[in-house]
């Protein structure tokens, strides 16, 4: 069976359309910022406070979202659920996405604001996280597919440097 390719430029947005307070993190952020590589969902940190979690949970209900569950339930976000939650693993209707409380070594959405930049996406300025602090929380995470990525984006880095 095959799934259809993430419409992460749509997720973007959805999440805009509601005014969604969130920085662009992982993957996604790398490609923005040149990093030359592939991925098939969104990674986000947003804001924590109720009235914009309430907007993400508006936009997540628009676009069908569910959590990632092995058994095959579906459970859907909720204020309750997303305001308790370190991160959530979602499927949407666009593709995966994953919202994230905090990355790295308990870098919060106003922790990293000073280390992202609004950049225009097809019209929308979307803050998205800077190549250099990508690469600190990947390191940090120090996963199998981070440490296969992370000697690309330092070069990524290193180029863009020059």
């Amino acid at each position: 069976m095959r799934s259809n390719p993430p419409k992460l430029l749509d997720l973007l947005r959805v999440l805009t359309e509601h005014h969604v307070d969130f920085i662009v993190v992982g993957g996604v952020a790398a490609i923005v910022e040149g990093a030359p590589i592939a991925t098939l969902d969104l990674d986000i940190v947003c804001e924590r406070s109720e009235e914009n979690l309430q907007r993400l949970v508006d936009a997540l209900n628009s676009i069908n979202s569910r959590y990632r569950d092995p058994a095959g339930r579906h459970i859907v976000a909720d204020l309750r659920r997303i305001s308790s939650a370190h991160t959530s693993l979602l499927l949407t209707d666009l593709g995966p996405l994953d919202v994230l409380s905090e990355i790295g070594d308990g870098e919060t959405y106003e922790s990293l604001l000073s280390h992202s930049r609004s950049r225009r996406i097809e019209g929308r300025d979307i803050r998205v996280l800077g190549l250099a602090k990508v690469i600190e929380t990947k390191s940090f995470v120090n996963s199998e597919k981070d440490r296969a990525v992370l000697p690309l984006l330092r070069k990524t880095l290193e180029s863009k440097q020059k």
